[in-house]
């Protein structure tokens, strides 16, 4: 651990005593109950030391019990994926925050966003949130789902985004928006389903239409979202795919805040063979694993965020040519299964608190 990381563990140890959290470097033991996430961590960034700034602590409130529904596969846009899982409850005993626990754990366990100023910290797959604003459960043109999961908090510039396409999607043809995960309170990693998503400028997005009812609570966990693909598993099914879904996947792609949006490759596919002759909006849609029963859309880091780390920016051209072509052949339904591995790999270790911005300690400690 660096001298800068263990003084500011120091300082917050001495600043906040009324925390009753531990602050050491000493290794957690993983608590019992709590199992693995098989999400791949994201990419490592490169990310600047940033100034610690002083909260006030109090003590961090538990999270609500997470769903037993499937969650989404994380997408950071390179060639890695994994399937959906069912989400454990956290232990009800909460984890010290220390800088070797894992921060998935630590994260997951708060239910409130930290009082500061509205910050995304460090990269879409190694952050946290500061200013979390949540989406409303429930507005005129969108219902959010897997309420128990606690993960519709984000930026207030994801916020915002969100609820002007879904006041427009009306106009297209859409009813509104069923809206999946987007971030933690607090951001950072989760006990499951994604490996970015942590720094609140990612959203799900259902390809499912919002119906003409509320949903019940008990629907909002239990109801599936209906995928887009035909038995193949390699091209969209004609009988569930419409006009009406290229039209909103426009509609998000060209808002300047858009950074990215992933999808299926036979749903690029789809998109690329009927756009017409006003191409440009291809280029930020983007094949990955998994994303056909929902899109996902990711923004730019926003103004005020001087620790938000952008990704790279796409390629040029529409997208439609050899890298969509590599995408289907490696996303092909196998004629056979394959072999079982001979060896189990090896689980990557979990990401501990250390290795996220040094801001992220102050962002769990605050109010």
């Amino acid at each position: 651990m660096s001298n800068r990381t263990a003084g500011a563990l120091l300082a917050a140890a001495l600043l906040w005593p009324v925390v009753g959290l531990a602050l050491t470097a000493e290794p957690l033991p993983k608590p019992a109950g709590v199992a693995p996430s098989s999400a791949a961590s994201g990419p490592p960034a490169m990310l600047a030391p940033s100034a610690a700034t002083p909260a006030t602590a109090a003590p961090i409130a538990a999270a609500a019990p997470a769903a037993t529904t499937p969650a989404a596969t994380a997408a950071d846009d390179m060639p890695a994926g994994t399937p959906p899982e069912a989400a454990p409850a956290p232990s009800a005993a909460l984890v010290p925050i220390t800088a070797n626990a894992p921060a998935k754990q630590l994260f997951g366990q708060v239910a409130t966003p930290a009082n500061l100023a509205a910050r995304s910290i460090g990269f879409y797959s190694r952050g946290c949130l500061a200013g979390a604003k949540a989406l409303p459960v429930d507005g005129q043109t969108w219902q959010v789902m897997r309420l128990k999961r606690n993960r519709n908090w984000g930026h207030p510039d994801l916020i915002a985004f969100l609820e002007r396409l879904a006041n427009g999607a009306p106009r297209l043809g859409w009813r509104g928006l069923l809206v999946g995960d987007l971030s933690q309170p607090r951001g950072g990693p989760m006990l499951t389903g994604h490996a970015s998503h942590q720094i609140g400028l990612d959203a799900d997005i259902w390809l499912t239409p919002m119906p003409d009812r509320r949903l019940s609570t008990t629907e909002r966990e239990e109801l599936s979202a209906v995928s887009m693909l035909d038995e193949t598993e390699g091209a969209v099914d004609p009988t569930k795919w419409t006009s009406v879904h290229a039209r909103l996947i426009k509609r998000a792609a060209v808002d300047s805040r858009v950074e990215r949006i992933f999808v299926h490759p036979a749903i690029k596919r789809e998109l690329c063979r009927t756009a017409g002759g006003d191409r440009n909006w291809l280029r930020k849609v983007r094949p990955y694993w998994g994303h056909h029963y929902h899109f996902h859309v990711r923004i730019k880091c926003p103004r005020g965020s001087p620790d938000c780390h952008g990704q790279d920016p796409v390629p040029s051209g529409d997208g439609c040519g050899d890298e969509l072509q590599q995408w289907l052949a490696r996303t092909a339904k196998p004629v056979e299964p394959p072999p079982a591995p001979a060896k189990p790999e090896k689980p990557k270790p979990p990401v501990t608190l250390a290795a996220l911005p040094d801001s992220c300690q102050q962002v769990l400690l605050a109010n």
